[in-house]
């Protein structure tokens, strides 16, 4: 293993951690919006699309990742991969109300069940093809090549990607959208995906420490008594990382349709107040990371689940104060939100790599997808959406019929989130005590 993380590696890393995460900000942010804006403003739909999303990312995980592991190559699986998933991205440019009633000759109503089935149905199809080379090679390729000593300097790039995706997909697919529509945006973006699948065919290298390992059988290796025994300060960290994402979940499904609609927020707004608070994060948090390589990782996480649920309280005391006060308040509110969101994605994602067992990555993949994905993306959306449901905030330009039936997301999201979000604050001690069991029996061997 190199002492610090090579230029090639950075290349990898930046090119297919920003393509990966552009593509999933916009199954789960912009195709929320693609459904609400040109099928039906039915946010139950949205939830069940992110819910049945999260199951067939995990298990999908669950599976590349070990066969990864036994066929002992990431290269291939994230490259070939990316080529696929940018296909399936393609395919939805295609999926409209007014095609499916010509097509099939069938009734309006007729015709948008048919569509909110083919996006759920086709969002499961690009999942399995996004999360075999995403979730279960590439991640277990960045734990394959990285170390202990700068992990947390990549970890914190690895989750500002992300955000830097939220603001390309918030601001810049909505002006597109404006300027050639969703069908060559779509096949915009799969075409961009698919090319960077063919680069990744001849600028990634697995790990010269990457050996084959392992069987079919091993998919089941996470979840043996044995293994949560061994690995206690792995779980743990696993469980953090579950509750930081329901909170995130909660609300972000509902981001963007929020400030749409409630804040009444034009495109262009809420891309500059988004864009700035990430950038301003973003910048905030590269400093963190480097320093979180030099101090207590974990007693860190009480300071950034701090600032996480207090940016969250900010965003949901953001409100009902004019347009422009909204503006502004909620703009900075958002920007304390990102730094901790950023933060405790980093520190929570380094610590996991630092306890993952040593050749065992790609098989416990789908074990970090159950606890990263899974758990949040069905508790966090129907949190949220009951929320939603219960305040039953109408929408206010749909027109007398669809006020009755048509909700948009209510500000108690945000409070939601940053309650549940405190729920870390009782996990943090007993993950200092593990951590430091495990790194004194490892400096004692």
């Amino acid at each position: 293993m190199e002492s610090k993380f090579s230029r090639k590696n950075w290349t990898v890393l930046l090119l297919f951690g920003l393509i990966g995460q552009i593509a999933w900000a916009v199954e789960n942010m912009y195709f929320n919006l693609f459904v609400f804006d040109t099928i039906s403003q039915n946010l139950s739909a949205i939830t069940l699309m992110v819910q049945l999303s999260g199951i067939a990312a995990t298990f999908v995980t669950l599976i590349a990742g070990t066969l990864s592991d036994k066929i002992g190559n990431r290269r291939s699986f994230i490259s070939i991969g990316y080529i696929i998933w940018g296909l399936t991205v393609v395919l939805f440019g295609f999926i409209s109300v007014e095609t499916a009633k010509n097509l099939f000759g069938m009734s309006y109503d007729s015709a948008v069940k048919l569509c909110l089935a083919a996006v759920i149905i086709g969002d499961c199809v690009m999942t399995l093809f996004g999360s075999t080379s995403n979730d279960a090679a590439f991640s277990a390729w960045v734990t394959d090549n990285t170390e202990n000593s700068y992990r947390g300097q990549v970890e914190s790039v690895l989750s500002i990607l992300p955000l830097a995706a939220m603001l390309i997909v918030a601001g810049g697919f909505g002006i597109l959208v404006g300027a050639i529509g969703y069908k060559y945006l779509f096949l915009s973006l799969g075409l961009v995906i698919s090319i960077s699948g063919v680069i990744g065919l001849f600028i990634i290298k697995d790990s010269k420490n990457l050996v084959r390992s392992g069987t079919l059988r091993d998919m089941i290796y996470g979840f043996k008594p044995s293994t949560v025994k061994s690995n206690k300060a792995f779980y743990v960290s696993l469980l953090i990382l579950g509750i930081y994402g329901i909170a995130c979940q909660i609300f972000m499904p509902y981001l963007i349709i929020y400030m749409k609609t409630y804040l009444a927020f034009s495109v262009v707004e809420y891309s500059v107040i988004f864009g700035l608070a990430i950038v301003l994060g973003a910048a905030v948090n590269i400093f963190l990371g480097r320093l979180s390589d030099r101090m207590d990782k974990v007693g860190s996480i009480y300071i950034a689940a701090g600032i996480f649920a207090a940016g969250l309280l900010a965003m949901y005391l953001a409100k009902d104060m004019g347009h422009i006060a909204n503006l502004v308040l909620f703009g900075i509110a958002g920007f304390v939100m990102i730094c901790g969101y950023i933060f405790i994605s980093a520190l929570s994602g380094a610590i996991v790599r630092d306890y993952t067992p040593e050749n065992q990555a790609g098989k416990l993949q789908g074990v970090r997808m159950i606890f990263a994905v899974l758990i949040p993306m069905l508790a966090g959306p129907a949190i949220g959406n009951a929320i939603n449901a219960a305040r039953n905030i109408p929408l206010h330009d749909a027109g007398a019929d669809a006020m009755t039936t048509s909700y948009i997301p209510a500000p108690e999201i945000f409070l939601a989130g940053a309650i549940v979000s405190l729920i870390i604050f009782a996990l943090v001690p007993l993950l200092a005590r593990l951590t430091k069991k495990c790194d004194n029996e490892n400096s004692a061997e």
